[in-house]
């Protein structure tokens, strides 16, 4: 963001600022969402269900003030939310910013840092994310959380010679960083690192390259949005059938793309924070009451979409339905709760995720694919911002 926009936009916040807008009995929330474009569609659209379905059921006032959602769709375009961003905070007054995918969130760290707009970070899986403004504070998950987990899992359940597959964007780097740290630590080997292009990604010659390799595990990430080009692929170069255990973080068997993968999806093991298939009441009535409202299964953004409504909610009552980011990140801080995904909370240093990592295997239950847990990691910070 140029300098002159930016000393012209904080002169408009700062106008703002002694208006009737703080005092309104309306807070707007505002979500920039990557709601059509090619690639990243599906994450605005579970993480929009998820706010949406914890606003119906827990209705629309909190500490006697009307939440209103505004959506716009960013397309995944760092520009596109920076510019949606400006608007909503300049013309539409609002009180609090619901984050997207990482590209666009890293865009307007800036903006809200001058409006001191607290945001919560509901789809964005890098671990860099919160460091871009200490206005951020986020419900969805890191990757280097579950890439850590799989790596010590993998080390102490028989894989020695690993070769990772990750795309070229931080998420995947910061995925394959914490996977080899963690599982070279405990004595594995790594015997090829690579990486494909983000968009387009035409996966098939990687795949063969792993398979010409043949290590005795592979270690996969790429977002869920890319699961059905992955499957066709994977299938295409015999991968299931090559006798190379298969690993990853969940994007790697997202629950709204699995049932559409095949059943050589079966057997496949990710490390995760949310599976459609966990096992507790609150989860169960959350699967059943999304699919009602939205006809598709609930995948890991969209409790990041649920939990950061939550989040808001219980900071509000807290702090008595004030809205300035100061107050409400403080309210914020060291909040601990029970999700769909088990329980969790806000690291009050980080203002990061702390949160259950479960390792699942893909089953077939009831004629579905589901991941179903069989391991619990609780707890995990982001290991990339622990002191070691």
């Amino acid at each position: 963001m140029a300098r002159k926009q930016i000393i012209a936009f904080a002169c408009v916040v700062a106008g703002l600022a002694g208006s009737d807008a703080a005092a309104q009995d309306v807070i707007k929330i505002g979500m920039s969402f990557a709601m059509t474009g090619a690639g990243f569609n599906a994450a605005g659209r579970q993480a929009a269900a998820g706010a949406r379905l914890y606003v119906q059921q827990h209705g629309d006032v909190v500490a006697g003030k009307k939440i209103e959602l505004i959506l716009r769709d960013d397309a995944g375009v760092a520009d596109n939310a920076r510019r949606l961003v400006q608007e909503m905070i300049v013309n539409d007054k609002v009180n609090i910013i619901a984050g997207g995918i990482t590209p666009t969130v890293l865009a307007y760290g800036p903006l809200v840092t001058q409006a001191k707009i607290a945001t919560v970070v509901m789809i964005s899986g890098a671990s860099v994310t919160t460091t871009v403004s200490p206005y951020y504070v986020r419900t969805s998950f890191i990757l280097s959380q579950s890439s850590w987990i799989m790596g010590e899992w993998a080390a102490k359940n028989g894989s020695k010679r690993v070769v990772t597959l990750v795309n070229e964007w931080a998420p995947g780097v910061e995925a394959e960083t914490a996977f080899k740290q963690r599982f070279t630590e405990l004595g594995g080997e790594i015997i090829e690192s690579i990486r494909i292009p983000l968009a387009n990604p035409d996966f098939a010659p990687f795949l063969q390259r792993v398979r010409d390799l043949n290590p005795d595990t592979a270690f996969l990430y790429f977002p869920g949005t890319q699961a059905g080009i992955f499957a066709k692929q994977f299938a295409e170069r015999g991968l299931a059938s090559s006798g190379i255990k298969i690993i990853g973080p969940g994007d790697l068997t997202d629950d709204d793309q699995l049932d559409s993968m095949g059943d050589q999806m079966i057997g496949m093991i990710t490390a995760h924070d949310y599976s459609a298939a966990h096992d507790s009441p609150l989860n169960k009535k959350y699967v059943e009451e999304f699919r009602k409202a939205n006809d598709f299964r609930p995948d890991f953004v969209s409790v990041g979409g649920y939990d950061g409504m939550h989040l808001i909610y219980e900071a509000l009552k807290k702090t008595g339905g004030k809205t300035d980011g100061d107050t409400l990140l403080a309210a914020m801080k060291g909040m601990r709760w029970e999700s769909p995904r088990g329980m969790m909370s806000i690291d009050p240093e980080t203002r990061d995720i702390i949160q259950n990592i479960y390792i699942s295997k893909v089953e077939k239950v009831n004629g579905g694919l589901w991941n179903m847990e069989f391991a619990t990691f609780p707890d995990v910070k982001d290991p990339m911002k622990v002191k070691r």
